[in-house]
């Protein structure tokens, strides 16, 4: 399964690792297009790629990680290729309000036809590029998704890359306790 990174900040490196090091191939994109994506590929090696967000949504599953204010105009483009794929949602308001729609609610709107799963979004970039693994325990990856299939694949990834998946239902009932500045976000609890 090859997996797209629409989104190359700190969290996008941290997973695009995470799913290297699982032996995922994978293909970055950014908003800066593909030079500037050269170091990270070659860091991550021979099953990393550098390309356009097009490029990233051709793959089989993708992952958005990118700036909240970016969204819009990084979904517009690829909303088309998207139709019927898994998108994993790692992004966070980071400047929301009270009255504001949970992320995960608002991208699946602006991509209905697309399957999406929030998962890695709970956890620091630091936390998610260290090792999984803690003692005789795993990290915490909590998921959310209104689509069985998706989140069953996305659970098989989280535990391929090490962690400990928490499924916690359909993303209206996940979403107030795992957006930014919400209970979950930022605990890095360990399931033994």
């Amino acid at each position: 399964m090859k997996v797209g990174f629409i989104g190359a900040g700190h969290i996008g490196k941290a997973l695009a690792k995470k799913f290297v090091n699982a032996g995922y191939p994978v293909i970055i994109s950014n908003s800066r297009g593909v030079e500037s994506l050269q170091a990270l590929v070659k860091e991550l090696g021979e099953l990393a790629s550098a390309g356009t967000t097009e490029d990233a949504a051709n793959a089989d599953l993708v992952v958005l990680a990118v700036m909240w204010d970016q969204i819009a105009g990084a979904l517009e483009k690829v909303k088309k290729q998207l139709a019927g794929k898994i998108v994993i949602d790692a992004t966070n308001n980071m400047n929301s309000g009270a009255d504001d729609q949970p992320t995960s609610i608002v991208i699946s709107e602006q991509i209905p036809e697309a399957k999406v799963v929030k998962a890695f979004n709970t956890l620091m970039a630091a936390t998610l590029d260290a090792d999984p693994a803690v003692g005789n325990g795993k990290r915490v990856i909590f998921f959310s998704g209104d689509h069985q299939d998706a989140k069953e694949t996305v659970g098989e990834i989280i535990a391929k890359l090490g962690f400990a998946g928490v499924d916690l239902g359909g993303l209206k009932q996940a979403s107030p306790i795992t957006e930014f500045a919400k209970p979950l976000s930022g605990l890095n609890l360990i399931m033994l």
